[in-house]
């Protein structure tokens, strides 16, 4: 078949093109949290998607996480600022991280964080991409990590693992 540029397509280049013409492929990025815990991870990730232009939602699986993490938001650096709001507020629509404990996502972001145990989207491959922060010293998260991976590849999303090393930089593992 015909792809690229007229090339000729075959075998895994060809299941590639078809599938990014048939369905949207979301990148699904699981990162098992051993050395640091998510209040010393989650800003520096985020601080990177802003810097990409990307509209984020954060998702908790509670109100009261939801404001903890808030706070965390306002207080991790003092000498930065990382522009938040959760989704009881007013201007919900324009902040560019937004934290919820629901599947909505009033700014429109294009990537959605799940922590503590926030399941997959229904509709993942309407995101650009979907980062899922679990506790790697909690059997439970691990197992349920685990399940939504194959949930994830199931649906024919592009997943990726990450982990720490011991001195704290991250590396792709699958």
């Amino acid at each position: 078949m015909a792809g690229y540029a007229g090339r000729r397509l075959t075998g895994g280049a060809l299941a590639v093109y078809l599938r990014s013409k048939v369905s949207p492929v979301t990148d699904i990025l699981f990162y098992h949290l051993q050395n640091q815990p998510l209040e010393r991870v989650l800003p520096v990730l985020l601080e990177k998607s802003v810097e990409r232009g990307w509209k984020v939602v954060v998702e908790a699986t509670s109100p009261e996480r939801v404001e903890a993490l808030d706070a965390l938001l306002w207080t991790y650096d003092d000498s930065s600022f990382l522009p938040h709001g959760t989704d009881r507020e007013a201007d919900a629509a324009l902040q560019p991280i937004l934290i919820t404990a629901s599947a909505g996502r009033a700014n429109s972001g294009s990537v959605r964080f799940l922590v503590d145990g926030a399941e997959l989207p229904p509709d993942p491959e309407t995101y650009e991409r979907i980062v899922l922060l679990f506790d790697g010293n909690d059997p439970d998260a691990v197992d349920q990590a685990r399940d939504q991976w194959k949930s994830a590849r199931g649906g024919g999303h592009a997943c990726t693992y990450w982990q720490q090393d011991e001195a704290g930089r991250w590396g792709k593992r699958a």
